[in-house]
């Protein structure tokens, strides 16, 4: 496929199926198809060769986990075992875009179809941008056609290098260029003209043979024509050589599919670079010994080594060592990660310490990089509701250029009488007027901007994404694990009894760290934190603990030996402490303002109440101050009660009035809704299965990605990484991605718009129409290209 006209065309014939849905992508030569069941394979392929083109479906085998594998000739998506996650693979027989079709419930399925003009196909796996024809199959056709047009434009325009009988040579050296090296837009209008429909290449082909045969038709005519120097016209045959504008023409033409070839393959980098990040090997441990195999073998529950600066080979969890882990290539947060026993982990991230043993959760395409490619592929195919103009527009467009071309010849012959202008006239139009950059306006801008967000850990679920971030103007942020980490950190420790606060920190953090629970654990690294460079906490004998009550044990500090108890307060009566009446107020105060309080007791005495809060992460305020910035509202949507809220909220700088607190999991959907009621463009933003209807309800839903994976599937927008500044990047890229294809569009749009009147007036030599219609194709890539750099 060659432009927007042929987009249309195959998107047309495919939707008069009954129930079929296609949705055709020009850069990716692909469609991607909704049939029902009724409708077989070999139908979709018909419809489409009957169009003039060639289309392949093809299946990639399902991974052996899923014991799917199927024949080459089977039936179709909704058959046979492969369904059995819902989703069927197809791969594309061109470039191999493995790409998962969302199924529609028992009675639908989706094809990944490959569309070309040609019957061969490349299957070289992960080169899923391979663009027909290629950047190397126009690579030859380019170098003969700029080798010969260079001669024929010198003798045709410099009459000082010109010899007797100049317009023979100028024929002889333009004959292969406009034949061969212009072969492939020959054979697209040929391909079209048997179906009765028009292409870009119909315009090109008419423009570049007619330059041609009314030359050699003139100089047949007229054989002496230029016998010398100079001579060129010769009164009674209408005169005038077009060799050199047939030539050139074709060659900046060339020059221009072979420059956007090359740009679209550098668009798809992003998502290349992404699907080939995963490992190649794994190291299996089996019966205490390790085994290399392909990392494609894997199977859930195989445990794998991953020594320091290795890939972690699939997702997984930890089941022994600990290490700090680069999680970089995919959440495009560059913190390390430190992981141990039981902790989540991704395949393609880097183990950059420890030795780790991590058993197989996920395998194939069920791991994190697969969704994350699938995700990113079906982005690049959909369509956003302002292309669907382009496709309408460029659906008439060529028709009706073929008649301003006939009816510029027609009026310049009528009113001048000059055959020579008049041809020169409709030339220019048919050159002109080429709808390339109509057709790479919006495909090429999302495939560059969504392999970007790829590389950022952002992914955009489709074109309607970036149409819904430009609306949006109120985001609501769930508290726990969005804003904050989820986490508790000690706020502060308030003494008792004639206690110093470090005493008290530090023998509740003595005892404390014999204790697995989170909050122990919190307390402890705070003791830990506030000791001198070297220093350890005292050891404790006699530990005991009670689940939900507390911690109790001996701790030997400064010479004497101390029994320290702590935790809540029935654990202290328990154990015989009983705090008064002022010291019950100043833990009741403590709670009311959010934080969590926990008593130390030493030697059957109150001593102190440590204080314990969720810790904000670090960038969220700086984040929130950016989304003002753009002109969104935040609030915050959180189930823990005001006094909580209101402290986080003041934190980061939402306003008192912008928090919802106590909002129970349910409330949320309705929290969502109400404001929608209010007239407000609602983003939600969350990372819990608690969440995921919440999400799916708001007009623009965000998953945090180191949430659930309901949640990221209820999502539009999902941001692999925990940090909230990455979710103002998501929204700064839709953004800008959409102001990209805009602006390809209008430049698209105008470019056609004036250059057809001015080339109709006569005023555009048809060599010049070439350069330019050449130069708009590139142009809208290249802008589009920018993008690569968005956030570096």
């Amino acid at each position: 496929m060659t432009c927007a006209s042929c987009v249309s065309r195959v998107e047309r014939k495919l939707g008069k199926l009954d129930g079929v849905e296609a949705l055709v992508n020009l850069p990716l030569e692909s469609a991607h198809v909704t049939v029902p069941a009724a409708i077989t394979d070999q139908q979709i392929v018909d419809t489409v060769n009957a169009t003039g083109y060639k289309a392949t479906v093809r299946e990639t085998p399902a991974p052996h986990t899923l014991h799917a594998h199927h024949d080459a000739g089977h039936g179709h998506a909704h058959d046979g075992p492969a369904i059995n996650s819902g989703e069927m693979r197809h791969e594309l027989g061109q470039g191999d875009l493995r790409q998962h079709a969302s199924k529609r419930g028992t009675s639908e399925h989706a094809e990944q179809m490959s569309l070309s003009e040609r019957t061969e196909h490349d299957t070289t796996h992960g080169n899923h941008m391979q663009h027909g024809p290629a950047a190397a199959k126009l690579r030859p056709r380019l170098i003969v056609a700029a080798v010969l047009t260079v001669p024929v434009v010198l003798i045709s325009m410099i009459p000082a290098l010109q010899f007797p009988h100049w317009g023979w040579m100028a024929a002889a050296l333009a004959l292969p260029v406009v034949s061969w090296a212009a072969w492939p837009f020959h054979r697209a209008a040929a391909i079209n003209a048997r179906h009765f429909a028009s292409t870009m290449d119909t315009l090109v082909s008419i423009g570049v043979l007619a330059a041609y045969l009314y030359s050699a038709w003139q100089l047949f005519a007229n054989p002496m024509m230029t016998e010398h120097p100079g001579m060129e016209s010769m009164e009674g045959v209408g005169g005038g050589l077009y060799f050199e504008v047939a030539a050139v023409v074709t060659t900046f033409l060339l020059l221009g599919r072979y420059l956007e070839a090359n740009a679209k393959a550098k668009a798809g980098d992003a998502l290349r670079a992404l699907l080939s990040l995963g490992a190649k090997d794994a190291t299996v441990l089996v019966g205490g010994v390790e085994h290399k195999i392909p990392a494609e073998q894997l199977q859930v529950g195989d445990v794998f080594v991953v020594r320091p600066g290795e890939k972690i080979a699939t997702d997984g969890v930890v089941t022994h060592g600990a290490s700090a882990v680069d999680t970089s290539l995919v959440t495009g947060e560059s913190v390390p990660v430190e992981v141990g026993p039981d902790s989540p982990v991704t395949g393609a991230t880097i183990n950059t310490s420890g030795r780790l043993l991590v058993r197989a959760t996920r395998v194939g395409a069920d791991t994190t990089l697969a969704h994350m490619g699938r995700l990113v592929s079906q982005a690049q195919t959909g369509k956003a509701p302002i292309a669907r103009l382009a496709d309408r527009i460029s659906a008439v467009f060529v028709p009706v250029v073929l008649v301003i071309a006939v009816l510029t010849f027609v009026l310049w012959l009528v009113f001048t009488g000059e055959l020579n202008a008049a041809f020169t006239a409709a030339v220019a139009v048919l050159v002109i007027a080429c709808p390339c950059a109509l057709g790479l306006a919006t495909p090429v801008g999302l495939l560059t901007g969504t392999g970007r967000g790829a590389q950022l850990g952002i992914l955009i679920k489709g074109p309607q994404v970036l149409e819904d971030t430009r609306s949006v103007n109120t985001i609501l942020l769930d508290k726990t694990g969005t804003v904050t980490s989820g986490k508790l950190a000690v706020d502060h420790t308030l003494a008792l009894n004639g206690h110093s606060d470090t005493t008290v920190l530090t023998l509740a953090g003595a005892v404390e760290a014999a204790s697995e629970h989170p909050i122990a654990h919190a307390i402890a690294a705070a003791a830990k934190a506030g000791l001198p460079d070297a220093a350890t906490l005292p050891g404790v004998d006699g530990f005991t603990s009670a689940p939900g009550g507390g911690v109790r044990g001996t701790v030997v500090l400064d010479g004497t030996a101390r029994t320290v108890v702590v935790g809540r307060s029935g654990w202290l009566e328990q154990n015989g402490v009983a705090p008064n009446a002022a010291q019950q107020g100043t833990l009741a105060a403590q709670e009311n303002g959010g934080a969590t309080a926990i008593w130390v007791a030493v030697d059957g005495q109150a001593a102190g109440i440590v204080s314990l809060r969720d810790t904000i992460k670090p960038g969220s305020a700086a984040a929130i101050a950016r989304l003002k910035e753009l002109g969104i509202r935040p609030m915050l949507l959180t189930g823990d009660n005001a006094a909580v809220a209101a402290q986080v909220a003041a934190a980061v700088g939402i306003a008192p009035g912008d928090v919802l607190a106590g909002v129970l999991p349910e409330g949320k959907v309705e929290a969502v809704r109400k404001l929608q009621q209010q007239g407000a463009i609602v983003a939600m933003a969350g990372d819990g299965v608690n969440d995921a209807a919440a999400l799916a309800q708001s007009d623009l839903g965000i998953a945090m990605g180191s949430g659930t994976d309901v949640a990221i599937e209820a999502a539009d927008l999902t941001v692999m990484g925990s940090d909230l500044g990455q979710l103002v990047q998501a929204i700064e890229l839709s953004r800008e991605t959409l102001r990209t294809i805009k602006t390809n569009l209008f430049w698209a749009f105008f470019y056609n718009a004036v250059g057809i009147p001015v080339a109709a007036l006569g005023l555009l030599n048809p060599m010049i129409a070439g350069a330019a219609m050449a130069a708009s194709s590139v142009l809208v890539v290249a802008n589009s290209l920018r993008l690569r750099s968005f956030g570096k």
